[in-house]
């Protein structure tokens, strides 16, 4: 065991191989520093325990199943594009499909946005400089939410009777999601400035 300077003044200590905080009001700083500069994601474990992977697991889930609704949503749009005019009970069936998922996918986005939340404001990731990647995953994450919000709105001239567009203009707004997801994924696991 030896004790570190964790970059602000306080001790850390590291016992076979693992950080160790300290039970000092500056911990979620020293868990922020240590991150940082020293071992990056094995000070999240020690000093939150098992709550940090634990959250980042459920993140991942609830984003993945999220982005699941979101695939499948235009898929939905297309249908009822290419629906005839006299098939009522198809339209109606596609609709309520589509308001189904809608939905499901709304109270899917809710936890994937706070657990993500979390993991940046509490436990600090992404803070600091050289988070570059933060900044623009970001990014992609309010044009996905207004994304998700698009579809309500489609969703509603749909319902309205009122749809303009082509069964082919729909094939290519799903592709959207595809590519807001492909950001998403490389910003974090590459982080590329």
């Amino acid at each position: 065991s030896s004790d570190l300077p964790a970059g602000n003044g306080a001790k850390f200590t590291v016992k076979a191989g693992l950080p160790q905080c300290s039970t000092t009001p500056n911990d979620i700083r020293v868990s922020r520093s240590v991150h940082a500069s020293f071992l990056p994601g094995q000070a999240h474990n020690s000093c939150m325990g098992n709550s940090y992977l634990w959250v980042k697991a459920f993140h991942i889930v609830f984003v993945a199943s999220w982005f699941a609704g979101l695939f499948y949503l235009p898929r939905i749009f297309v249908n009822l594009a290419m629906v005839e005019p006299s098939s009522h009970a198809e339209r109606e069936r596609l609709l309520l499909m589509a308001r189904k998922l809608y939905k499901f996918s709304t109270l899917l986005m809710v936890p994937a946005l706070a657990l993500g939340l979390w993991l940046w404001i509490v436990v600090g990731i992404g803070w600091g400089p050289g988070q570059g990647w933060m900044h623009a995953k970001l990014a992609v994450v309010v044009a996905i939410i207004g994304y998700h919000h698009v579809c309500r709105r489609i969703l509603r001239t749909f319902e309205e009777g009122r749809n303009q567009r082509s069964h082919k203009w729909f094939r290519v707004f799903n592709e959207i999601t595809v590519l807001g997801f492909i950001a998403s994924v490389v910003l974090v696991v590459v982080k590329p400035f």
